[in-house]
C-alpha cells in the first residue's frame, strides 16, 4: 500500500465546507485516553530527503530559513542502502559527503573549501547541530527503492553481526568510502529502520520471506546490543527506531510488535498514502478516522494503525504517528459528492511525479480549488471541478496534533520537510498545538 449540486453557487477557492452531514454516517467515534503523557515533551520528527539538493533546490540550510529546526526533536536522513552482500552504503555518496556546498547555500553562511574532511549534506548536518545542538540526526536506512536486501542480511546472527557493524562504522564512527578515517564520526545519534516490509511485499523484486517476522526482532536485538557496547566507549546515547506500516495485515506479517519494543527508542506511524492515483477513484490518503462511506476495503487510516499497534502491544506514548506534507491527486473526476470517492481518468499533473504533489506546490494554485473537510473522519481536499488532492494544510495539521495530545502518543513524523513553505506554515500549526 503505499492511497455537483452542493457547490453551484460556491467561488473556488473561497469556502470551507465543514461535512459533518455530508458523508452519511461518518464516525465520529473517540478514543479513551490512558496515562502514557507527553504534553510539550513530544517528539518531532521530519524525514530530509538526500535527493533535495537537486531539482527540489532545497538545502539544509533552508531547514534553518524556514524556521523548521527550531521546532525539530528529530531529523531523518532518507536513506542509507544496504548493498548485495548484506553492508550498509551511500545511496548517493556525492549528496551524501562529497558536494562541495557555496556560502549562499550552507548553514554557516561559508563557502566549502578544497582539501576539507567532510562535504555534502553531512557536513550541513554538522553545522546545523552546532546551531542546534538537542537535534539529534539519525540515519534511516532502506525506504521503498532501498529494501531490496534486508530479508537476506538479516538471515542468520552472522549477516546480522556484520550488517549492524558496518552501518555503525560508516554512519556513526563516520568512516566514509574514499574519506578521511572518521571524517563523519558524531554526526548521527543513531539509526531509522525502513524496512518496507519484512514478510510483505513493498518494492518489486524485495526479497520476502516468512522468517523476516522473527529476523526483524533479531535485528533490532543486535543493533541494541551493539549501540549500547559502542555508548560504553563513548558515552552517547543512541536511538534505534523503526517505521511501521499503516496495514494491520502487515503488521501481522511483519512485526512482533510487543517485542520490538524491548530495543526501540519509538516507531513512527504510516500516517499518509491509505490511497493515491494508483487507484483510480478519487479518496482521502491520510485521514484520522476512517469515513463510513468510503467504498474500499479494507478501510485505512490513522486510528486503524494506531488501533491495530496499540492492541498488540506498543506503548502509545513511544508511537509517533506520521503526517504528509503533500497531496495525492486525480483528473477527469467526476464531480458528484465534490470529487470525493468518484471514478476518475488518471493521476493529475504534478511537477516531478504524476498524482504527487508538495504543498507548497498547491498552496500557490489555492485560488483555483475549494477546499472541502469532513470534520468527522479528520481529512480534507481540495476540487475544481475536474482536478481533485489530497489537502494536509495547517487546520488539518492542528486537527492532527491534537489528536495526538489527546490520545496521548508519542509526537509525529513528517515526511518530508521539503514540501513545506518558505515560511514553514505545516510544521508551525504543528508545533503550536503539540506544544499547548
Amino acid at each position: 500500500m503505499s492511497m455537483r449540486s452542493w457547490g453551484a453557487a460556491m467561488a473556488a477557492g473561497a469556502l470551507t465546507l465543514s461535512l459533518l452531514a455530508a458523508v452519511p454516517g461518518a464516525q465520529a467515534s473517540e478514543d479513551s485516553a490512558d496515562t502514557a503523557g507527553h504534553g510539550n515533551h513530544a517528539r518531532t520528527v521530519g524525514y530530509y530527503i538526500q535527493w533535495g539538493i537537486y531539482a527540489r533546490n532545497f538545502v539544509v540550510r533552508d531547514l534553518v530559513a524556514n524556521g523548521t529546526a527550531a521546532k525539530l526533536t528529530h531529523l531523518n536522513y532518507a536513506f542509507g542502502f544496504l548493498d548485495a552482500q548484506g553492508k550498509c552504503v551511500s545511496a548517493d555518496p556525492w549528496a551524501d559527503y562529497q558536494r562541495p556546498f557555496p556560502a549562499e547555500q550552507a548553514v554557516n553562511g561559508r563557502a566549502d573549501e578544497a582539501g576539507q574532511a567532510l562535504f555534502g549534506n553531512l557536513n550541513q548536518f554538522r553545522q546545523l547541530k552546532q546551531l542546534f545542538p538537542n537535534l539529534r540526526i539519525n540515519i534511516s536506512l532502506g525506504g521503498w527503492t532501498g529494501s531490496k536486501f534486508f530479508s537476506d542480511a538479516v538471515l542468520t546472527p552472522e549477516s546480522r553481526a556484520a550488517l549492524v557493524s558496518s552501518c555503525i562504522d560508516m554512519w556513526l564512527k563516520g568512516n566514509l568510502p574514499g574519506a578521511a578515517p572518521g571524517a563523519a564520526a558524531g554526526i548521527f545519534d543513531g539509526f531509522d529502520l525502513d524496512w518496507e516490509w519484512p514478510a510483505s511485499e513493498g518494492n518489486p523484486g524485495n526479497g520476502i520471506r516468512p522468517e523476516d517476522k522473527q529476523n526483524f526482532t533479531k535485528l533490532l536485538k543486535e543493533f541494541r546490543d551493539q549501540l549500547d557496547a559502542l555508548r560504553r566507549t563513548t558515552h552517547r546515547h543512541y536511538d534505534l527506531t523503526a517505521f511501521l506500516p499503516a496495514d494491520p495485515a502487515k503488521i501481522d506479517s511483519g512485526f512482533e510488535v510487543r517485542n520490538i519494543f524491548r530495543y526501540l527508542t519509538f516507531a513512527t506511524t504510516q500516517g499518509y498514502d491509505y490511497h493515491g492515483a494508483w487507484e483510480s477513484t478519487t479518496n482521502q490518503q491520510s485521514a484520522l478516522r476512517t469515513p463510513a462511506a468510503d467504498p474500499t476495503s479494507p478501510k485505512f487510516s490513522s486510528q486503524v494503525a494506531l488501533d491495530a499497534l496499540i492492541s498488540r502491544g506498543a506503548p502509545r506514548n513511544r508511537l509517533v504517528m506520521g503526517v504528509p506534507f503533500y497531496s495525492h491527486g486525480w483528473t477527469g473526476v467526476n464531480p458528484a459528492n465534490f470529487g470525493l470517492f468518484q471514478p476518475s481518468t488518471g493521476p493529475a499533473p504534478a511537477t516531478f511525479e504524476a498524482g504527487t504533489e508538495d504543498y507548497k506546490v498547491l498552496k500557490a494554485q489555492l485560488s483555483r480549488f475549494t477546499v472541502y473537510r469532513d470534520n468527522r473522519a479528520g481529512f480534507a481536499w481540495l476540487f475544481d471541478g475536474t482536478t481533485f488532492w489530497t489537502w494536509d494544510d495547517p487546520v488539518e495539521m492542528t486537527r492532527k496534533a491534537r489528536y495526538v495530545n489527546d490520545r496521548h502518543l508519542g509526537g509525529v513524523m513528517i515526511w518530508s520537510l521539503d514540501a513545506d513553505t518558505t515560511s514553514g506554515e505545516l510544521i508551525a500549526a504543528l508545533h503550536r498545538e503539540l506544544s499547548r
